[in-house]
């Protein structure tokens, strides 16, 4: 399949799909990304179109810009707020974050330069990070007098344990692509990482696309429940794929010697 196009979500969102892997661009250069409520807007809606498209079997989520995958919040923009308007900007902001979160197909994070804050954020929103030599990722929400409000102080602990997540969180310490890659902050480290993240999601989207994002659900939902609960999570996940089209077509595929067509049902 080499089904081409472009959709544009505000002015600072993109999404290209190229055949079944969707791109989802952060588009705001002169900002180094920085997400702002327009911005955040448009990356739920991005999300929330995605999510919907069957055809989308992963998810690529990468920057514009030559120095930021994202710096994070829009900190000029947060200057400006009052307390009321903080409050009202709160859903809008978490709706980028879990937009990305709840993303029910595989999705991959292509970090280059910058991911700090609500970028580092996104990108832990993410299944798998890849990485370049580039990339410097943290957490430095308590030396501005917050603390990470995207996920961060849940997603980074399951990521890395507690007491790495809290040394990182506490100290608001940026960390270097080779450091990032041993504490296990990022999980691959390439030479050009969009490159190496849409050839990643190339092969991942050669399998099944029902099997993917049953396999996702199944590893979501049980995460942190005990072994008993989580494998009834497995086998409840199981047994909606158990009898799907992908499923049959995937063993006569085997037996057969050739590659699957998945219908994707």
């Amino acid at each position: 399949m080499s089904d081409q196009s472009e959709q544009r979500f505000g002015e600072f969102v993109v999404v290209r799909k190229d055949g079944y892997v969707a791109e989802l661009v952060l588009d705001r250069p002169k900002a180094m990304n920085a997400v702002s409520s327009e911005m955040a807007r448009s990356i739920g809606a991005a999300c929330a179109a995605l999510a919907e498209d069957a055809s989308v079997r992963v998810t690529v989520l990468t920057s514009s810009n030559d120095r930021a995958f994202c710096v994070g919040a829009d900190l000029k923009e947060r200057n400006s707020f009052t307390d009321a308007e903080l409050v009202r900007q709160r859903p809008t902001a978490r709706g980028a974050y879990t937009g990305v979160l709840e993303l029910p197909m595989p999705t991959v994070a292509a970090v280059h330069g910058f991911a700090l804050g609500g970028g580092f954020e996104l990108a832990l929103a993410c299944d798998v990070i890849v990485a370049d030599a580039t990339a410097v990722v943290g957490l430095p929400e308590v030396s501005v007098g917050v603390i990470p409000g995207g996920g961060g102080t849940q997603l980074l602990p399951r990521r890395v344990g507690a007491a790495r997540a809290a040394e990182l969180v506490f100290t608001a310490r940026r960390v270097e692509a080779a450091e990032a890659r041993e504490l296990g902050l990022v999980d691959l480290l390439e030479e050009d990482a969009r490159t190496a993240a849409l050839e990643l999601a190339g092969r991942i989207a050669a399998n099944s696309p029902v099997g993917l994002r049953a396999a996702k659900r199944a590893m979501r939902l049980g995460h942190g429940l005990d072994l008993r609960a989580g494998l009834e999570v497995e086998d409840a996940a199981w047994r909606s794929v158990a009898f799907s089209g992908d499923r049959a077509e995937g063993v006569a595929a085997f037996n057969e010697k050739r590659k699957p067509a998945w219908p994707g049902e």
